[in-house]
């Protein structure tokens, strides 16, 4: 069984606001746990979700592990990644699509907010 993420961000006009996206990409592919790491868009650029959905499954994928790069799960995850993933998975019906919680109110986000005060902090002292 081979193992896909699809990670989803909002898609910005703003292309540096995009890169973030492959820039987490890498830094996951680096860790090494998944062989298949792709990234979309659920709006304003390409690929688009079911671009990466399709990519996913073309390097092989039997498991797509859509990961929401959302705080919160708002109306896009809860409705519109849900029908991104009832669509790919009737397009694939050999392949499985899951759907992972948005980033939310993880453990880890406290510290993460934190670090980020403590930057703005800092740059207010410079």
């Amino acid at each position: 069984m081979s193992v896909a993420v699809l990670l989803i961000a909002h898609g910005s006009r703003r292309s540096a606001a995009n890169h973030d996206l492959v820039l987490l990409a890498d830094d996951i592919r680096r860790i090494g746990r998944y062989s298949i790491i792709e990234v979309s868009y659920l709006e304003l650029t390409e690929p688009t979700i079911d671009q990466g959905g399709r990519s996913c499954v073309a390097a092989g994928a039997t498991e797509v592990l859509m990961m929401p790069y959302f705080l919160s799960a708002g109306v896009h995850v809860v409705e519109d990644l849900q029908k991104h993933r009832s669509q790919l998975a009737e397009e694939f019906p050999n392949t499985q699509f899951q759907l992972c919680p948005p980033l939310g109110l993880h453990p880890l986000m406290a510290e993460i907010v934190l670090a980020r005060l403590e930057e703005g902090q800092q740059a207010a002292v410079e």
